[in-house]
């Protein structure tokens, strides 16, 4: 096949996009906050209202939290993308605090109980792939009513925050900084005024932060700061450098010296890595240490019988072919080598020259073998008796299994207020040490999650514990022997959605490192269930959960996976699961494989799934068998231990087989209209380097597409999004009117061409006018990562798949209506639908109980904001009940209860002598059985649609 390159440029396009991009600066970003908030308020749909409809048993990720220190059942719990939570009933039901602030990615959190003050380090501390960044300190003196930025903008990260316990306004702050970027503002930082103004007291380089800030109890002039030096780009993580390492302060944090020095006892040099730390008292102090040194080598006592992927790196070609078949035979079925390669034709191949022993090597590794294949030292503790002096690992062997290869994810440590040999590490499980770090139990037990970020120990009780981790929050009483979950906040972190189009139809999602679930889109998300013991959603899949695509002939067959491109193909009628990933050719470089490999099944025959490493996979048998239909549609990768030069996005156009577009990591867009037979690149004109998060073969026109840019791997949040109308060869820029905040998706309305959606870091917009202006979602919705989007068709539902509050709905309708004719009348009232009358309605079957209450929605577009008069009357023109309500221009939603007044319930019944209108036990009467009319007035313009009450 061949491979064209486009040489259509657009000299509209600045001549600065062939550069890389750097990173955006603290103001843009404060101005783009400013311009939502202006959005928000003018926005046409800003009543649109959604709700969350989890789920919310799995959780997401914790980073922090704090807990009153006079009642332990009084806490708040910070989520790395899900805002800050508040309880005052130990985790039975949660509080969300955050949702007014600019930002709801949390680092770190400060409480000063008594003066009610809240103190929250915005950005995740940990550097994930979805770390988000914050924009500096956000403080609030209510409890969490109102919240404030007091500064440290350009910090991104916020690695800790601690409070003087007899001073509150003087704060230290341990910032990280910038993940994939150089800056300046990193470093530990102090306030003496309650932030009013700050003091960067230590700071070593622009790519240097501080992960973690300690102090000794009772002393808060002893103090200790770790120190990370680390590089993050798309295609490799540095979490290590000669920066690292731990400093000391004896005057509350005005200056620093670096205590880990060589002779210390503590690592020095490039292969130091992140740190956590724990003082006990002025004297004992701990630190859990991700190193990143090689591990000495170990005698091989005893050589093993079958042959190892190292075996062959170094093989002759003589010795391979004396190799016994049965041997070789074990070897390959063992490692999942294709049916075709065994003994027999596996040697023909070397023989020929075609294949070499080093190949069958290879063709285990892939582009993230380096990172899980180096054999680095991992989690180790160190201790100090003399204040930093000097330090003493205090363990013999290694700490196997616990940081794994991504230590930069963990480094918690935490130190029994009571006890200085009582120690608690965190990592993938969480362990405890009882003789001052010498022998570790674990303590994940049954209902805990993996990989820990938070630990709370009681002082008045060490037993109590407060874990958060990837899963939430869990209590125990008895020192990790039996834990309780509370997990009551939707803050799942999804990663792509889906529906399939049952009726109630369900709804699909992918989650970071919760999997894959399924669940019916009118699921109640609420505590029932734990009446019949079965929660609403179901778990399908484990792992870091990726894209779902369900078969629309049979909704039981469900493609899916987790991370790196491990797809199956599920029956879930049968709950079968067939491994489907595709292998590269024997001799072959390796498939290179996103994080987040994107799959899709064919709109023209479902038996046929697409795949996307850095070619693009095709299988006609539903995975069963591959045939790669391009050759590298990137740039074609780099090296580092994160996979890259991969693709990210695949769209197959719904009026051509095989029009199909691609999208990769690095920035490039492809387009094949011969399904596979020979590609063109279409991406000359756009920035460089950027990653594409969405390209989408319009449904309404053959020639259209759109395409989304995303910086965030460079710190870059513009919001980059194109529309051609001639296959790609010319692009126009419909960006351009989003605030700053990098794009994950577009959306287009599957009925009406010209309103589009998309889903930012930063919130959801629509556009009614194919990209020309934008319009913010706001209501119910807070600043929250929107991941993915989809449309229902049928039921003409938006669901928004957030990365940290789970999944919000609404229904469409009125905004896929808003044509030109509608915008363009100063009054538009929408059709009702009708309503089924229940006895329920003012009742209940106990008197202690609320009596329900209906309620509808009158909705309606007005050209101008101002007060509406609503009327309900019969069909004859008698009015039953009328009221008055504010509209605002645009899209607006006026809840009505189906109540009569008694004035109306006389008027009624004159008409109607026979008609049974009774005063229920809420002292209301209601619609009865009818057909009614609504009537909308502004003062100059009325219009009106049937109720019909069923």
């Amino acid at each position: 096949m061949k491979i064209y390159i486009s040489t259509f440029l657009l000299v509209f396009i600045n001549i600065s996009i062939f550069s890389q991009q750097s990173a955006t600066s603290a103001e843009e970003v404060q101005k783009a906050l400013l311009q939502k908030a202006q959005l928000e308020k003018s926005s046409l749909v800003k009543n649109v209202p959604f709700k969350n409809i989890g789920p919310s048993v799995m959780s997401g990720r914790v980073v922090d939290v704090d807990v009153n220190p006079e009642n332990s059942t009084e806490f708040y719990v910070g989520y790395a993308s899900g805002g800050l939570w508040y309880t005052n009933n130990n985790g039975t039901t949660f509080e969300s605090i955050l949702d007014n602030a600019e930002t709801i990615n949390v680092g770190d959190i400060a409480v000063d109980w008594k003066n009610e003050t809240i103190w929250v380090g915005t950005g995740e501390n940990n550097s994930s792939r979805s770390s988000y960044p914050g924009t500096g300190i956000l403080k609030s003196k209510d409890k969490g009513k109102r919240w404030q930025n007091i500064g440290l903008i350009d910090s991104h990260h916020i690695g800790r925050i601690i409070m003087n316990p007899n001073n509150p306004d003087e704060v230290v702050v341990g910032v990280t900084g910038h993940l994939y970027s150089k800056n300046e503002e990193r470093g530990v930082y102090k306030t003496t005024n309650g932030g009013a103004t700050w003091e960067k007291t230590l700071f070593i380089n622009n790519e240097t932060g501080i992960i973690d800030v300690a102090f000794s109890p009772g002393n808060f002039n002893i103090m200790y700061a770790a120190a990370w030096d680390k590089d993050r780009k798309a295609w490799n993580f540095e979490g290590n450098g000669s920066g690292s390492g731990i400093y000391k302060s004896t005057d509350a944090g005005n200056t620093w010296s670096k205590i880990s020095l060589e002779g210390s006892g503590f690592p020095t040099g490039n292969g130091v890595g992140r740190i956590g730390l724990a003082v006990f008292d002025e004297n004992t102090v701990y630190a859990v240490h991700d190193s990143q040194f090689r591990r000495e080598e170990s005698k091989k006592t005893e050589k093993g019988t079958g042959l190892t992927k190292d075996d062959f790196k170094t093989m002759s070609v003589d010795t391979f072919l004396n190799l016994e078949d049965k041997k070789l035979n074990r070897y390959l079925k063992t490692n999942g080598f294709q049916e075709k390669y065994r003994a027999e034709n596996v040697k023909q191949m070397v023989r020929s020259g075609s294949v070499k022993p080093i190949d069958l090597a290879k063709y285990l590794e892939n582009a993230n073998a380096a990172l899980f294949d180096t054999p680095v030292i991992g989690a180790e503790v160190y201790r100090s008796d003399d204040g930093g002096k000097s330090w003493k690992k205090t363990h013999k062997e290694y700490l196997d299994d616990i940081f794994y290869s991504y230590g930069y994810y963990f480094a918690q440590i935490q130190v029994n207020p009571a006890n200085k040999d009582h120690i608690y590490i965190s990592g993938v499980p969480i362990l405890k040490s009882k003789d001052g770090g010498k022998t570790y139990k674990s303590i994940s037990a049954e209902n805990v999650h993996a990989d820990h970020h938070a630990l709370w120990i009681n002082p008045k009780n060490p037993n109590h514990l407060i874990n958060g981790n990837d899963g939430g929050v869990n209590i125990t009483y008895d020192d990790g022997e039996n834990w309780i979950k509370a997990n009551q906040p939707s803050v799942g972190q999804f990663y792509a959605i889906n529906v399939d189009h049952e009726k109630p139809y369900n709804v699909y999602g992918g989650l970071q490192d919760n999997g894959v679930w399924v669940g019916s889109v009118n699921a109640k998300e609420d505590v029932s269930w734990h009446q019949s013991g079965h929660y609403p959603w179901e778990s399908i899949m484990g792992g870091d959960g990726m894209q779902v695509q369900i078969d629309n002939r049979d909704s039981n067959i469900v493609y899916t996976g987790f991370q790196f491109g491990n797809y199956f193909r599920l029956d879930r009628s049968t709950d079968e699961q067939t491994y489907i990933q595709p292998k590269h050719e024997l001799g072959e470089s390796p498939y290179r494989f996103n994080w987040q490999t994107p799959i899709l099944l064919s709109p023209h025959n479902q038996d046929i799934l697409y795949l996307g490493g850095n070619k693009l996979m095709r299988s006609m048998n539903q995975g069963d068998e591959w045939t790669a239909i391009s050759g590298d549609l990137t740039n074609g990768g780099k090296k580092g231990n994160v996979a890259y030069g991969t693709l990210t996005s695949i769209s197959e156009s719904v009026f051509q087989f095989g029009l199909i577009y691609t999208g990769s990591d690095d920035g490039l867009v492809y387009v094949t209209k011969n399904a596979g037979g020979d590609w063109r690149k279409i991406s000359d004109s756009f920035p460089k380097d950027l990653w594409v998060s969405r390209v989408i073969a319009s449904t309404h026109r053959k020639e259209r597409v759109y395409v989304s840019l995303n910086g965030y791997r460079q710190d870059e949040f513009t919001p980059y999004i194109y529309m051609s109308d001639d296959y790609g060869q010319t692009w126009v820029n419909i960006g351009k009117g989003l605030p700053i905040s990098a794009v994950n998706v577009i959306k287009e309305d599957p009925k009406n061409e010209n309103v589009l959606y998309v889903g930012t870091d930063n919130g959801a917009y629509v556009s009614l006018d194919r990209g020309k202006s934008w319009q913010a979602f706001s209501k119910g919705i807070p600043n929250v990562a929107v991941h993915d989007i989809v449309v229902q068709p049928e039921a003409n539902d938006l669901l928004l798949g957030t990365h940290g509050r789970s999944i919000y709905i609404t229904n469409i309708k009125p905004i896929q209506d808003l044509n030109e004719k509608v915008l363009a009348s100063g009054l538009y009232l929408y059709a009702l639908e009708p309503i089924k009358a229940s006895p329920r309605w003012g009742n209940s079957w106990s008197k202690w109980l609320d009596a329900y209450e209906p309620s509808t929605e009158i909705k309606y577009y007005a050209k101008n904001s101002g007060e509406i008069s609503v009327k309900i009357v019969t069909e004859s023109g008698k009015t039953l009940q009328e009221f008055t309500t504010d509209a605002d221009k645009g899209l607006n939603y006026t809840p009505y209860d189906l109540t009569i007044s008694d004035k109306g319930r006389k008027a009624l019944l004159k008409e109607f002598p026979d008609e049974d209108i009774t005063e229920k036990k809420n002292g209301k009467y209601y619609l009865p059985v009818g057909t009614y009319e609504v009537l909308i007035s502004d003062g100059k313009l009325t219009e009106k649609v049937p109720l019909e009450i069923k």
